[in-house]
């Protein structure tokens, strides 16, 4: 019988979990993708999960965003990380103490379990308390927008989200584990920031700098809100360098958008990201503000070096397809079939 897909993520915004449930269903021949009819976020759709999908589910289930129905046990979940538990505090204690109760259940009923890194794939091995067979890794992918872009298109980001000529970019949502507090401490800690240098954060919102408990905007620091998809790859592309010294990661994904795009990263040396960055990037640790500070000075002084991770990054992004990653995916749930 022909799977069906669990198609919650569609009535959501996309960011890097629904990128990637859309780039692997997408490469699929038609499947049935059921959905409720309006609002997959927050208690509603959970409700719809738990007890309306298991009566539409006829085939084997693929749930693609880390939650599925406890009552259909032949599904494959695609757990993409333990956030839920190693960073907790960062959530609503509602939706750490849901989280906490179901995916480890759902972990243990489920057929297969699917991870997108080594990192992940040992911390749901942990928190879950499931064989280390049952947990397949498969890497995520990048999809061929990401890639040096024209100059045309790079003019048309540039005058549509009012980017200064020279900027660094992070690409990321307001919450605690990216920590934005101590890249902007960093950035205020630069011994030698060029003058014309600028940050642009994408992906913030809300009253960004109040909320990291800073009094006013840094200088040279822009806010450039969610941008949409027809842009954001010249944002990446434009940028001198990508930084995102995030605390916790089950894949980083903007990490491997910025090197297919040509762009030279400084990031975390912990949880998935030096698996995705490999030597493609200066590493930092994210928890020393003089580390971040250091990492963003090297890569804003040796123009050298960032052309030699601009390379070292297009030549590793090749290895992360999302044609691979379908296919693969598609190898597990068939054989659950």
């Amino acid at each position: 019988m022909l799977p069906c897909v669990n198609g919650r993520y569609q009535l959501q915004r996309v960011t890097g979990i629904q990128r990637y449930a859309q780039e692997i269903v997408s490469r699929w021949e038609p499947v049935p993708i059921l959905k409720p009819a309006k609002g997959g976020k927050g208690a509603g759709g959970h409700l719809w999960e738990q007890l309306r999908l298991p009566m539409l589910t006829r085939g084997p289930l693929f749930s693609p965003s880390t939650t599925g129905p406890l009552a259909v046990r032949r599904q494959v979940v695609t757990i993409h990380d333990t956030a839920f538990v190693d960073q907790a505090e960062c959530f609503s204690k509602m939706f750490a103490a849901w989280y906490q109760w179901l995916v480890p259940r759902l972990a243990r009923r489920v057929e297969r379990i699917i991870t997108v890194s080594e990192f992940s794939k040992q911390r749901i091995i942990d928190v879950c308390r499931v064989p280390e067979e049952k947990v397949e890794v498969i890497l995520s992918g990048v999809g061929p927008q990401f890639q040096p872009q024209s100059a045309e298109m790079l003019q048309r980001a540039r005058k549509e989200l009012k980017l200064p000529e020279r900027y660094v970019l992070c690409v990321c949502s307001l919450e605690p584990r990216k920590n934005l507090r101590r890249l902007l401490e960093a950035w205020n800690k630069m011994p030698a920031r060029p003058a014309n240098l600028h940050l642009v954060l994408a992906g913030a919102k809300g009253n960004v700098f109040h909320d990291l408990e800073f009094d006013a905007a840094p200088a040279n620091v822009q806010l450039a809100g969610y941008v949409t998809d027809d842009l954001l790859p010249a944002l990446y592309a434009g940028a001198e360098f990508f930084a995102f010294p995030s605390l916790y990661e089950g894949f980083g994904l903007p990490v491997l958008e910025a090197m297919a795009s040509g762009t030279p990263v400084v990031c975390s040396n912990s949880t998935s990201l030096p698996e995705v960055a490999g030597d493609a990037a200066v590493l930092v640790d994210p928890m020393h503000i003089e580390s971040i500070a250091a990492g963003l000075q090297q890569l804003a002084d040796d123009s050298t070096l960032r052309a030699k991770l601009r390379e070292r990054g297009l030549a590793r992004a090749q290895n992360f397809r999302w044609e691979t990653a379908a296919k693969q995916t598609w190898d597990v749930l068939a054989a659950v079939n």
